[in-house]
């Protein structure tokens, strides 16, 4: 329940002179408030103030619109009805009273747009003269940025308020208006949303570029060389032998398609003799990455720590916040939603000192390396980086959790690394001349001549460049000796499935969203159940893809990459105040209205939710239908409700093993009983698998579990055997002991009856193999 509150939007305060802060005692007895979002925030800034001042925190958004209504009147000019939520009350009446008496009302919020936005509400709710507040920004929480802070106050930015509630607006005229139509005409509980049905979109076509992706054959032949007997050996390299692969033939490129054609050129070689016929080295010059920005963190703690995006905010906003190392309480980075590359001035010097110390002088640069942001960014805010490059991660280890730690590390080693030279790869290529058919292979080499900021931190997914690749010393038209040729078979792969950090690049790319918001999308997407992750990689539900192609279909502009891009850059050009926000949203409303009130008329919940199949009823004869259920999409008999037979849908080769599963299922069960009404349980599909559920449903609605043996005996108490359990949260599925709770053993992994032939231990498959749960031993 929310509490009426009259929704204005900001209003431009009259700038004034700003004067130099006159001290608290002389002008009143109270104490100066100052309010932050979060009780880290006000427990590390209270540190560094003195008694004048009071630091409290107002727990986020004090006020927002109602969750029962839309809250937007859209005849007049979209203004918002806010409200304050019950449980706000006593925070509310908390501020109110310490505000009463203070000299000065401090707004400390984060600089961002939604910290702008919690701040005006906050003076809104507040009824905090203007002449009595400061608004004060800083991009870390250190003792120095929050009295530096402290002497340059401003007023609430009326700009970027506006833009935060033309967001906040915009994105509620398009869920409470869509979000019905979906409930309607496709399933109940469903929503849509600007930004997050647009990702959705990208992970649909993700899946249907797999689907429809058909592997094509190709094949490389790979040569075996080695340095003749009776040449000069240099070092212990020129005895090893080196691999090739077959390039070319004369001046152009081999691609070959089959397994015919590799056999012809191995045929055609046969007896060939093989000398160096050019070799070209090269120095490669690798540049460091900038510091890190939101997007670039979120997707580098996915690669390198296995974090997800909504982990790594909640990570780095602890950092930011403050952590107590000794007696001492400090924000260990700075503010970690930014899209700036830009490093402070004295941060420079500090990672130039710094780096010399801790790793030489060949290692600090003479001059610090600027980068430059990205489109939009603003060059006011710094991007993300340790707040003293000091605070080595090994120093301050004990005093942080695990995780902390591990993103910490990631930080301040990306932010130094950008500090140090350029590393130097020397690379040869080596190309060698078969004697019959003109046939040339290739072989490359590598050494680290220098590592430069590679010494502190390397790119995930360029680990390669790291590795000396040595080749013998070879001189050019050098005889070498053929050891092998070896053809192989192989086949192009589909594109893979988006991750969330590789959905979060495509996101940035394409200019949609913002660094504040592609954490919430992905939650959102996955929380409503559009999307579903297996493993690290993102995969559409049914539903998902069923609302996508609703809304490609008849809402082509909810879902256009470009038309979301460019709402971003209006939103941008708010805060900036080039623009006014009425007119953008209203440009917006008043057509996509008429469309909704259109769409709802004459969209058909059948056309949309059914379509036909070739499969035919095995209780009546008559056709199957493909329906979208709860849990997705399942075959239904057309003459429902008159014949309720309905069985999974089985498309994939997943699916089809899971089918044959079924049936097995279906006949090891085929005799089971109710045991409250006494009829036919029958095998039925859930959320998280199968279950037994009486046939008489709807008049008698007992359930049952499937008890799924692996067969494997429990390690521990060697009573029971291992079952498959789901977790509560998740319904993730790992393998305990079915003599739980008196035995609590569980693994994650599928368990392997063939015990460690090493240990005796209890083996379990992984990506890697079959591994023990013991010795760790490979089998």
């Amino acid at each position: 329940m929310y509490i009426k509150v009259c929704g204005v939007m900001a209003k431009k305060v009259a700038s004034k002179s700003r004067k130099k802060i006159v001290s608290p005692k002389s002008v009143s007895t109270g104490r100066n408030l100052v309010i932050v979002e979060s009780p880290a925030k006000a427990k590390t800034i209270s540190h560094f103030l003195g008694r004048n001042y009071l630091v409290k925190a107002s727990f986020g958004h004090i006020r927002d619109l109602p969750k029962s209504r839309m809250g937007v009147d859209t005849e007049h000019d979209f203004q918002p009805n806010y409200g304050v939520s019950k449980d706000k009350l006593k925070v509310i009446t908390e501020l109110k009273t310490a505000a009463a008496g203070a000299p000065f009302v401090w707004i400390a919020t984060d600089e961002d747009r939604e910290g702008e936005a919690i701040g005006w509400h906050l003076v809104e709710a507040l009824h905090v003269k203007s002449s009595d507040v400061k608004r004060i920004v800083f991009h870390e929480i250190t003792e120095e940025a929050i009295r530096a802070a402290l002497s340059n106050p401003r007023n609430i930015d009326k700009d970027l308020v506006d833009s935060q509630q033309a967001r906040r607006i915009l994105d509620r005229l398009v869920g409470y208006e869509l979000s019905p139509l979906l409930w309607k005409k496709v399933r109940w509980g469903l929503s849509a949303g600007r930004v997050q049905s647009v990702a959705v979109r990208l992970i649909v076509e993700r899946e249907r570029e797999i689907s429809a992706f058909k592997p094509e054959e190709y094949w490389d032949i790979t040569a075996i060389f080695h340095k003749i007997a009776s040449a000069h050996v240099v070092s212990s390299v020129d005895a090893e032998p080196f691999p090739a692969a077959l390039f070319k033939k004369g001046d152009i490129e081999v691609a070959l398609t089959n397994g015919t054609d590799s056999e012809n050129v191995v045929k055609a070689l046969q007896g060939a003799s093989y000398s160096v016929q050019n070799i070209e080295q090269k120095e490669v010059r690798k540049s460091p990455p900038p510091p890190f920005i939101t997007s670039t963190l979120q997707q580098e703690a996915s690669r390198k720590l296995g974090f997800s995006v909504k982990k790594t905010m909640v990570l780095a906003q602890k950092l930011y916040e403050g952590v107590a190392i000794g007696q001492k309480r400090s924000g260990l980075i700075t503010y970690m939603r930014t899209d700036s590359v830009h490093l402070a001035e004295s941060a420079l010097a500090e990672a130039r000192e710094v780096i010399s110390r801790v790793f030489g002088a060949k290692y600090a640069l003479e001059i610090p390396r600027r980068y430059k942001s990205g489109k939009g960014a603003q060059e006011a805010h710094e991007a993300i980086r340790p707040t003293a490059f000091s605070l080595l991660p090994s120093e301050i280890k004990s005093s942080l959790e695990r995780d902390e730690y591990r993103l910490y590390e990631l930080i301040w080693n990306r932010a130094v690394a950008s500090q140090m030279p350029v590393a130097l790869l020397q690379r040869v290529s080596v190309d060698i001349l078969a004697s019959k058919g003109g046939y040339v292979f290739r072989a490359n080499g590598q050494t680290v001549a220098f590592d430069g900021y590679r010494k502190v931190y390397v790119e995930a997914g360029a680990k390669k460049d790291q590795v000396d690749r040595l080749l013998p010393h070879l001189e050019k038209n050098e005889a070498l000796d053929l050891q092998s040729l070896s053809p192989a078979q192989h086949f192009t792969k589909p594109p893979a499935r988006y991750t969330e950090a590789s959905l979060v690049k495509k996101l940035e790319e394409l200019g949609i969203g913002r660094p504040s918001t592609y954490a919430p999308t992905i939650s959102t997407i996955m929380n409503r159940g559009y999307v579903a992750k297996e493993e690290k990689s993102l995969k559409p539900t049914d539903t998902g893809m069923v609302v996508t192609d609703v809304l490609i279909e008849h809402f082509p502009e909810i879902v256009d990459y470009m038309f979301t891009a460019q709402m971003e850059e209006d939103l941008d050009l708010i805060a900036e105040g080039k623009k006014e926000w009425v007119p953008i949203i209203r440009q917006f409303y008043d057509p996509f209205h008429k469309l909704i009130t259109e769409k709802m008329k004459t969209i058909q919940r059948s056309d949309v939710i059914s379509e036909k199949s070739s499969e035919v009823c095995d209780k009546c004869g008559s056709q199957m239908m493909v329906k979208l259920g709860r849990f997705g999409k399942f075959l239904s008999c057309s003459r429902y409700p008159e014949c309720k037979n309905a069985r999974p849908l089985k498309t994939g080769k997943e699916d089809v093993e899971k089918g044959k599963i079924l049936t097995e299922l279906e006949k090891k069960l085929a005799n089971k009983k109710c045991d409250k009404c006494g009829k036919p349980m029958v095998i039925k599909v859930g959320k998280y698998g199968e279950f037994l559920g009486c046939s008489g449903y709807p008049e008698c609605k007992n359930i049952q579990p499937i008890v799924k043996f692996t067969g494997v005996s429990c390690p521990k108490c060697h009573a029971g055997q291992l079952v498959e359990r789901r977790t509560k949260k998740g319904g993730r599925v790992f393998y305990g002991c079915n003599k739980y709770p008196k035995c609590h053993f569980a693994v994650w992994d599928f368990p392997v009856k063939t015990p460690c032939l090493k240990c005796q231990g209890l083996m379990v498959e992984k990506k890697s193999g079959v591994v023990c749960t013991q010795c760790e031993a490979k089998q």
